[in-house]
């Protein structure tokens, strides 16, 4: 008689069984719903860029992609001319020299990049520092590593930073590694060089080591150009920068991303890599090489229809009586919920306003506690369904004069 194995219905999935419910799906059900009932809803929530990738991008793909040899595994850490491209371009941007060979390793997107490389400097039982509120992946990323995450306030400028050392020095077992990401998603605060310069300082007292997710590297707004870490004098001791591709070229459904910076963690994260992947798929790397070196205004482009969508945003919610600061960076608005509706919290008040304005925001809370009383706007729709999304916020919300 043969036995047949049944699974049991108790397994358990440890890396994510303790994982909170995903806010945002709360919010993007009901848009569906809304949706399949007829309604025009207007998507504001999800940070996914709708201007087209370089049409360069397009055709060097197309053409690359015919090569059959470019159908074969490629190099995990990125093929070679990809990694100068990289290199030029922080040379031209920020004035950075980097060795394409030691200090460049191309990841998957920055997301697959910044996880992974959290298996590489954390496990079970040591300590991460990240701002609160932050990017899901920032908080969760370390935590599957089986790592305590310590949360820092986000605040402006100095007040951080003192919040940071005095958690760091609190802190046992000492944080080896502390998250930082500028301009910031979800609270859109930017930072200047003499910021950086002061963590990569106290990152060389402490021997902590720095990652920073630039995911926001061109979109600066009003003149402000947002800094590299790798800027700073010394940085390459104590820091790692993620650089990619997803918002300064809107290239998101390509994942090419890049981790920069101290060579000693670059290998480490190479080493991983070499087990886990065979990387981008070569044509995409192709690509993104030629689109780094012959489009170089592009970004330039995509941030100067953010910051109008931007101007077009304030200027709309401002007129309907929602006060918002404009942010000088990222493709996002971080808006506090109006008074009237502060007790609802922020899931029950973007439900609140999908069902009454047709209009998805994300809810602050999604980004941890910290973010709870704001909610997210994602610049991601054209100017004119802007204007249509005041229109419907103003006439949804009853109480915001």
């Amino acid at each position: 008689m043969r036995l047949r194995y049944v699974p049991s219905n108790n397994v358990e999935f440890r890396r994510i069984s303790n994982l909170p419910p995903y806010v945002f799906t709360i919010i993007d059900s009901l848009k569906v719903e809304r949706r399949r009932s007829g309604a025009d809803v207007i998507d504001l929530g999800f940070g996914n860029p709708d201007i087209p990738s370089p049409i360069t991008a397009v055709k060097k793909l197309a053409e690359a992609a015919e090569n059959e040899r470019n159908h074969r595994y490629s190099a995990s850490k990125g093929i070679p001319k990809l990694r100068e491209a990289v290199a030029q371009l922080y040379q031209r941007q920020w004035g950075v020299s980097l060795d394409p060979e030691t200090e460049i390793i191309n990841t998957i997107g920055a997301k697959e990049g910044f996880s992974h490389l959290m298996w590489t400097l954390l496990g079970p039982g040591d300590a991460c520092l990240v701002p609160s509120p932050s990017y899901p992946i920032h908080i969760f990323g370390p935590l599957f590593t089986g790592a305590n995450v310590r949360e820092v306030p986000l605040t402006t400028g100095e007040d951080f930073f003192e919040s940071l050392v005095e958690r760091f020095e609190y802190s046992w077992p000492r944080p080896r590694v502390i998250v930082l990401s500028f301009p910031h998603n979800p609270t859109t605060t930017c930072v200047d060089l003499a910021f950086m310069q002061r963590l990569v300082d106290f990152a060389r007292e402490r021997e902590v080591v720095l990652v920073h997710d630039f995911a926001y590297a061109d979109l600066g707004f009003d003149g402000y150009k947002p800094p590299s870490i790798m800027q700073a004098e010394g940085a390459k001791e104590v820091a790692v920068e993620f650089y990619s591709l997803t918002k300064s070229f809107s290239m998101a459904g390509w994942r090419v991303a890049f981790c920069v910076g101290n060579k000693e963690v670059v290998g480490a994260l190479g080493k991983l890599k070499s087990y886990l992947d065979y990387g981008t798929f070569q044509p995409i790397q192709i690509a993104a090489t030629v689109v780094m070196n012959e489009e170089t205004d592009y970004p330039q482009e995509v941030n100067e229809i953010y910051q109008s969508r931007r101007d077009g945003l304030i200027r709309g919610l401002e007129r309907i009586g929602w006060h918002v600061d404009p942010p000088k960076g990222t493709m996002f608005v971080w808006a506090p919920i109006p008074d009237a509706y502060a007790e609802m919290g922020s899931v029950e008040f973007c439900k609140h306003l999908v069902e009454k304005s047709n209009v998805a925001l994300s809810p602050g809370v999604g980004f941890g506690p910290g973010g709870e009383g704001f909610v997210r706007f994602a610049l991601v729709e054209n100017e004119h369904r802007i204007r249509q999304a005041i229109t419907q916020l103003g006439a949804g919300l009853e109480n915001l004069t």
